[in-house]
């Protein structure tokens, strides 16, 4: 079903891109637009989550370089039954964080030092477990793709902007088609962008509490993330907003309200429903799953083994350090 849904998604990204080249430039620009289009959507599949993670100068790590979080996601990939992904670590003060890739087998986590450095273990972990969702879900080739082709549409409505007042384009609207290329075109863009990570956050909150056993631990992660993110500013994605729905909370704004013009789900809502999760779970979440292991439950006491046995109880919200290399 999800291949489906991408294909549809990429059908109708193409179709508002050739649109877009008709407006700009008439029946050849649809045609110059169907091309790049097609291009990009060839390029997207097998190179996007690179260009992603170029975008925000990610850098690989591994045991010896990350110990305690690649530990950590690879217990955590154990859990959910996922071959291991790349991992990255982001140099940003923001904490967030997001995945990418075509497919499971083809699939990278990426985090940021804020990330590591404010959360704690547990809810670093609760953290990557909400990432390796996205990747079960398939959300990843979907989120990708979107972000690529997203990032395009609002380059040729500024490409537009300063080209499409050409009597000799063949523009069909005249001056009313640049202005819809400039304006309409990308904002439908963003709307699917919306649209894409608004519907895949709260199955990702639920299969992520899943998979690190307590959604107590991803609701304290989301209420730090997006506290720190309204104040903290995310240079890159500031500069490819394109991209910005990929991430577990907005990394270009807070946002309050639960409406159209958010990129993500409003995080009360999000943290409620965690909440009652843990509820529904019994205990109200006083237990998880230790990277590491095969998804064995342990007592939530300073007792408990595993990379975050270091810090066991109510996280503080001030920034620290740890074994992340």
């Amino acid at each position: 079903m999800n291949m489906i849904k991408t294909a549809m998604l990429i059908a109708f990204m193409t179709a508002l891109f050739m649109g877009l080249g008709l407006l700009v430039g008439g029946r050849a620009g649809m045609m110059i637009a169907f091309v790049i289009a097609a291009g990009m959507n060839l390029f997207a599949y097998w190179n996007a989550d690179k260009m992603v993670l170029k975008m925000h100068h990610a850098k690989e790590v591994d045991a010896r370089t990350a110990p305690e979080f690649y530990r950590i996601v690879q217990g955590l990939a154990g859990n959910a039954g996922l071959p291991m992904p790349k991992v990255y670590v982001i140099q940003n003060p923001q904490p967030n964080a997001f995945a990418t890739g075509r497919n499971p087998e083809n699939a990278a986590v990426a985090a940021t030092t804020g990330l590591l450095e404010r959360l704690s273990p547990e809810e670093v972990a609760a953290v990557m477990a909400h990432e390796l969702a996205h990747v079960q879900n398939r959300d990843t080739l979907i989120m990708t793709i979107t972000a690529t082709l997203a990032g395009a549409i609002s380059m040729l409505g500024n490409f537009a902007f300063f080209f499409g007042g050409n009597r000799d384009n063949n523009n069909p609207l005249g001056f009313v088609g640049v202005i819809a290329a400039i304006i309409v075109a990308p904002l439908a863009a963003m709307l699917v962008q919306m649209a894409i990570s608004r519907t895949r956050e709260y199955s990702a909150d639920r299969r992520g509490a899943e998979i690190c056993g307590n959604p107590d631990w991803l609701a304290s992660a989301l209420g730090k993330i997006a506290s720190s993110a309204g104040r903290i500013v995310n240079e890159d994605a500031e500069r490819n907003p394109a991209t910005a729905h990929m991430f577990i909370i907005n990394p270009l704004s807070g946002q309050r309200m639960d409406n159209l013009f958010s990129t993500h789900p409003d995080t009360g809502n999000r943290i409620a429903a965690l909440r009652q999760m843990a509820v529904d779970m019994g205990g109200g979440g006083a237990s998880g799953f230790v990277a590491g292991t095969s998804a064995t439950p342990v007592a939530h006491d300073d007792q408990a083994s595993g990379p975050w046995n270091r810090s066991r109880k109510t996280p503080s919200g001030g920034a620290r350090k740890g074994p992340w290399g």
